[in-house]
């Protein structure tokens, strides 16, 4: 039985950048937060930060490493008693380095938490609320997810593969007359702990690497732009760091007369 009439906004990977401040700003609305993450210190850091700025929103942590994949579905089933009106998968994180070269455990992680943490959650998601009205979900890609990046070839792969299900399970919503939405957002360069884990550093300076970025709070803004629009995608060029929303950009063999038939 789920508790009270209260409606959830679950983040992953809320512990620090993008997830963090998406936390923020979703309190911000008035949204019910539960954020999860591996390190409960920041969780709880953020929680009474939230709630001394927004005393009447119910944020609930829960730690999860969802890189083992027995804990994505523990995560699911410990929020079955929740109302969810909104998920946001932000846990993740990249690697700059040669296919050649890559360390091949933080690869496996990567791809672990990247893609299949992600498509379980999505997928659970989607089975238990395709039909209720408001509901979105919004995966977080990257800007890696439509361009290959020299030395960040299989993040981009993995990435590409966030961009594909997100653009694809959208069609399949709308295809199915489905009251849910699926979105995706794709950040080029935010200053967050993504250049100290993809690159194997303590040290990133942001400044010196890439010059122009955006902060995760400047994220965060657009996720809520994207949250509330009808377009599907919300991306950064990664040439101008403009921001724009639109439509899918993958191509749709949806009406092609070569399609499987039912």
């Amino acid at each position: 039985m789920k508790k009270e009439s209260k409606k959830y906004t679950v983040i992953t990977g809320a512990s620090s950048g993008i997830g963090y401040e998406t936390a923020k700003a979703f309190a911000a609305r008035g949204h019910n937060l539960i954020i999860t993450a591996r390190r409960f210190n920041n969780l709880k850091y953020l929680k009474a930060e939230i709630q001394k700025d927004f005393p009447k929103v119910d944020v609930i942590i829960k730690t999860a490493d969802l890189s083992v994949t027995k804990n994505v579905y523990q995560l699911y089933d410990e929020l079955k008693e929740y109302h969810l009106k909104v998920w946001i998968n932000n846990a993740g994180f990249g690697n700059y380095e040669s296919v050649k070269e890559q360390n091949l455990q933080k690869i496996e992680t990567m791809l672990n938490l990247n893609i299949s943490a992600l498509t379980i959650l999505s997928s659970l998601f989607v089975r238990d609320y395709a039909d209720t009205e408001e509901t979105q979900l919004i995966n977080i890609s990257s800007c890696g997810g439509y361009i290959i990046v020299p030395t960040a070839v299989t993040y981009c792969a993995a990435k590409y593969y966030v961009s594909a299900f997100a653009e694809g399970l959208a069609y399949e919503l709308k295809n199915s007359n489905a009251k849910m939405k699926a979105k995706v957002l794709a950040p080029a360069a935010t200053r967050t702990e993504f250049g100290k884990i993809a690159n194997n550093t303590n040290e990133y300076n942001y400044d010196k690497s890439f010059g122009t970025y955006h902060t995760a709070k400047q994220m965060s803004e657009f996720l809520l732009q994207l949250y509330d629009s009808n377009m599907t995608v919300g991306i950064v060029d990664r040439e101008t760091f403009e921001f724009k929303l639109s439509e899918p950009k993958f191509n749709y063999a949806g009406n092609s007369a070569h399609n499987q038939k039912n």
